[in-house]
């Protein structure tokens, strides 16, 4: 089980880094989010080597990162909106663990 931790309460704008620390090395990896009232959704990914991709609602403000000497991953968000307040969870890319219990990301406008 992966748990993801950094979220908070953060202005329209600003920025957050996200965490997610796994107990042994990770493959693929990705970040998710899940609004109230919707589905949950896919909003990062990065491979074992590095590579990466984004939906269009985050690309160019959210940056996915790892560091494998960890087995942590980050999601760096920036110029964050009222629309990306969610609850965000890590999981491997596709999904094969057990959801935790996520962290909320609160953007106020």
């Amino acid at each position: 089980q992966l748990q993801a931790s950094g979220g908070g309460l953060v202005q329209a704008g600003g920025s957050l880094r996200l965490s997610c620390a796994a107990s042994g090395s990770i493959g693929g990896m990705g970040w998710y989010r899940q609004a109230p009232g919707k589905t949950r959704e896919l909003v990062a990914t990065i491979t074992g080597f590095g590579s990466t991709t984004y939906p269009d609602s985050v690309k160019g403000r959210f940056t996915i990162s790892r560091d494998n000497r960890k087995n942590t991953v980050y999601l760096q968000m920036n110029t964050l909106k009222p629309e990306d307040t969610a609850v965000y969870y890590c999981n491997t890319y596709p999904p094969r663990l057990t959801w935790g219990q996520g962290t909320q990301v609160t953007v106020s406008a």
